[in-house]
């Protein structure tokens, strides 16, 4: 089978195998190789698990194949919002964007990567087009987890705050109150006084 690297991490390098994704992760040198291969196996059956709790909710792939170190998973061939957001109906995007966030936290799932390199719009359309916008999709949850904590989910939306800000300037401040606004958490409001929280700590990090 004709394998093509479409992305490389230092955690792990993502195929093309037909119609399927295969993230295999990178053994790790430094480490005893029976402790390797196990810290491999435990994350890869998490995120396998992560992935399957999600995909009932919201839109993301499925797992066909967890293989020991090997994650066998749909391709989702669309447009990657890191690269096409701007060129998008960004503002129906970003509601989306909001509402399947809320959907996550409010059954316990934290994405821990929530940047707009993670997410994917299939079908889309371009700003000036009389097509149907799309279907959003959340792909990589290698650093997700299940949380309870407010704080988690203040971290999480943190994360794509910060991600909008790096990647998307000309329009990260719309594009947040949109996803804010449609973020319709039952906890949304103690999650947007722990993001301040969370906020006001990096600065003043920053200012030391």
């Amino acid at each position: 089978m004709t394998q093509q690297i479409i992305q490389q991490g230092a955690e792990a390098i993502i195929y093309k195998a037909k119609d399927d994704v295969i993230k295999d992760r990178i053994s790790k040198k430094y480490r005893h190789s029976e402790l390797d291969n196990k810290l491999r196996r435990r994350r890869t059956k998490s995120e396998a698990k992560l992935l399957t709790k999600a995909s009932a909710i919201i839109n993301a792939p499925v797992p066909e194949i967890e293989d020991s170190d090997k994650l066998i998973m749909p391709f989702v061939d669309g447009k990657k919002l890191s690269e096409h957001l701007e060129k998008l109906d960004w503002k129906k995007v970003c509601k989306q964007i909001g509402q399947q966030i809320a959907v996550l936290h409010d059954n316990q799932i934290i994405h821990g990567d929530l940047t707009t390199s993670n997410m994917i719009l299939t079908n889309s359309r371009e700003v000036d087009s009389k097509k149907p916008l799309g279907v959003l999709h959340f792909i990589d949850f290698g650093l997700g987890f299940t949380s309870n904590r407010i704080e988690d989910r203040a971290v999480d939306l943190h994360l794509i705050k910060q991600a909008l800000e790096a990647k998307h300037f000309s329009i990260h401040e719309q594009c947040w109150k949109i996803i804010q606004a449609n973020y319709s958490s039952k906890d949304k409001k103690k999650v947007l006084d722990q993001l301040k929280k969370v906020e006001s700590r990096g600065r003043y990090k920053k200012g030391c």
